[in-house]
């Protein structure tokens, strides 16, 4: 008996939940890469999520608990959720679970200057490395 597209697409999406979470869109945006048809890649993901394997506000929290411990900022996970198509809803809500952030800008500047007093460029580029680790200048 041949398997319908909507079966093979949710055997697919078990066999990729098993290495690791994904939300729903991207979920389904990967199966559709894998090349499953769209519109049962949209509902194998549905069906994932009905089961609970799938669960957007968890992933949300997942990753910003997993990119501020690698000593990341707020803007620098914003992004990473919109790479992951988290709904943009639920970033709020995640992003207020973010730690108190000092330390870890601390932390990363006396890295960068390794615990000595900035000369010439280096307080520049060390705030640059900062920067591009999604940080704001307030911080």
């Amino acid at each position: 008996m041949a398997e319908t597209p909507l079966e093979r697409a949710k055997a697919r999406a078990l066999r990729l939940l098993e290495r690791r979470d994904y939300s729903k869109a991207e979920l389904a945006a990967k199966l559709a890469e894998k090349g499953e048809e769209p519109e049962a890649a949209e509902q194998a993901a549905e069906r994932m999520a009905e089961l609970g394997f799938v669960n957007d506000e968890n992933y949300a929290g997942m990753v910003v608990r997993h990119y501020a411990a690698k000593g990341c900022g707020r803007q620098r996970i914003r992004e990473e959720l919109r790479r992951r198509r988290v709904p943009r809803e639920l970033w709020d809500a995640a992003l207020d679970e973010l730690p108190e952030q000092s330390d870890t800008v601390e932390r990363l500047l006396m890295q960068k200057l390794r615990g000595r007093a900035p000369e010439g460029d280096e307080l520049r580029r060390a705030c640059a490395a900062l920067i591009r680790r999604g940080f704001s200048w307030e911080e």
